[in-house]
């Protein structure tokens, strides 16, 4: 190219991959980094917590049957390839409904659902702890601002739509790979997984759990695919019938991006969908009252926040009362509430199949009454509010409201609580000494091989003790 013949301009997608390709772990401040860590042990604890859950042994299964035993570690032991590992521990992750979520206006995601594609890819590579930290951050950067701007749940597209730009993007920069590349596996990913929104409403399946897991295994086997110099729509975004014909006119310069989004992110306290927590707060604020005596409830009103209601409080997602499975359960609104009055927590060991079906629970959930709020939608996402009202049969009436909790941006979640949590999930499968040795590894990832963490992961027992 002469002085004289005009410089060509980047794609989107190509200045998304500069973006990426510049990334590097200065970039946090350590406050992000802290939190980036605390999602870390979060993710790898609601991993560990769902090894012995049916559908992930049917999924081992079936990776052990295709897989000549190579390439990246499974958690729980075992190896397969790369995008299968993905799969795998992205599912692990994803089963408990129990991870991260980031609330855009008229978007949720979650985005440690891509922890499965960056630690495949890394381990793969060979990289250092500080490059995997960094690819993860670069998977919050680009899920959460691609949310901000061009959400499409309202257009009838799921959430992992702009997940696998993530996925592609953040695989290929644990891979090592430049920004040519970067941009062709970012490309095919968000070209190649457009998906349904039906994932989410009406009768849940499997799929509303394993909908991610395959947008991590599609964005590390197109990061691979790039890595070999296979080509992705360079045009993705912007182009004829591309991204903006899905999702309307946006803009984000990612040269000014940095990778801070993570400390907007937000962590569950219940084992429940992310706009549950503030009204299962109450219902346990509701328990701590006088007089509260969970047979006598006579009726439960619940004043949220329209995405509540909307997803699932029996809103435009459908009936949230026909309840017989896990996936069905955590995401009805209405029988969360009524577990945790009955319970007084929601945690894995209420979504028993015989818990799940009990008749006090099915009883109670058809005493719950949902209704949106114009004033709680306006304060969506910077507040979760909720407002609980519980009448006894004598017509008493206990009343609790929240608008955030632990683990909410408002009320961070810190290191000794991300403790706590993962603790909890991870003790029926490991003794004391190696909860530490994973959750010393993870605080201090950055000055450790990626592998270090990946052996010790391997060494969980697949079943609890």
């Amino acid at each position: 190219m002469t002085d004289s013949q005009p410089r060509q301009s980047l794609t989107e997608v190509q200045s998304l991959a500069q973006f990426v390709d510049r990334a590097s772990l200065e970039m946090l401040s350590d406050t992000a980094l802290e939190q980036l860590k605390i999602r870390v042990l979060d993710t790898i604890g609601v991993a560990i917590g769902a090894l012995d859950a049916q559908p992930l042994k049917e999924i081992r299964s079936l990776i052990q049957d295709l897989d000549a035993g190579h390439g990246a570690t499974l958690i729980g032991g075992g190896h397969a390839s790369p995008d299968h590992a993905a799969f795998f521990n992205s599912a692990l992750s994803r089963y408990l409904d129990f991870m991260d979520a980031y609330l855009a206006k008229g978007e949720t995601n979650h985005p440690s659902d891509n922890m499965g594609a960056v630690l495949a890819a890394a381990e793969h590579a060979d990289a250092s702890g500080a490059d995997f930290l960094t690819a993860f951050a670069v998977a919050y950067q680009i899920h959460a601002r691609l949310s901000d701007v061009a959400p499409v749940r309202d257009l009838g597209f799921d959430h992992t739509t702009q997940g696998a730009f993530a996925a592609g993007a953040a695989a290929a920069k644990a891979l090592g790979l430049n920004a040519e590349q970067i941009a062709n596996a970012a490309a095919m990913a968000g070209t190649a997984n457009v998906a349904l929104r039906v994932t989410r409403t009406g009768d849940l399946s499997h799929w509303k759990g394993l909908a991610y897991p395959h947008v991590s295994k599609e964005g590390v086997f197109d990061a691979l695919l790039a890595a070999r110099g296979i080509t992705g729509p360079a045009e993705v975004f912007e182009g004829n019938k591309g991204f903006k014909a899905l999702a309307g006119d946006f803009e984000i310069d990612w040269s000014a991006e940095d990778l801070e989004k993570v400390t907007d992110t937000i962590i569950k306290k219940h084992n429940a969908e992310i706009h549950s927590q503030s009204a299962l707060d109450a219902a346990q604020a509701i328990r701590r009252q006088e007089g509260f005596r969970a047979e006598a409830i006579s009726g439960v009103e619940l004043t949220t926040f329209d995405v509540a209601y909307s997803i699932i409080g029996g809103g435009e997602e459908g009936d949230k009362r026909t309840i017989r499975t896990k996936e069905e359960a955590d995401h009805s609104l209405p029988w969360m509430v009524a577990v945790v009055l009955l319970d007084g927590e929601l945690n894995p060991e209420q979504y028993d199949p015989d818990r799940i079906t009990a008749e006090d629970v099915q009883d109670l959930m058809h005493k719950v009454t949902i209704t949106p709020s114009d004033e709680f939608s306006d304060r969506f996402p910077d507040h979760m509010c909720a407002d609980l009202v519980v009448t006894l049969d004598d017509g008493t009436q206990l009343h609790a409201s929240t608008e955030d909790y632990e683990g909410f941006t408002t009320n961070p979640l810190d290191w000794e609580g991300a403790r706590r949590k993962f603790d909890a999930l991870v003790s029926p499968f490991a003794e004391a000494e190696q909860r530490d040795e994973i959750a010393e590894l993870v605080h201090d990832l950055e000055n450790h091989r990626i592998r270090e963490l990946t052996e010790v992961l391997a060494r969980i027992p697949q079943t609890r003790s």
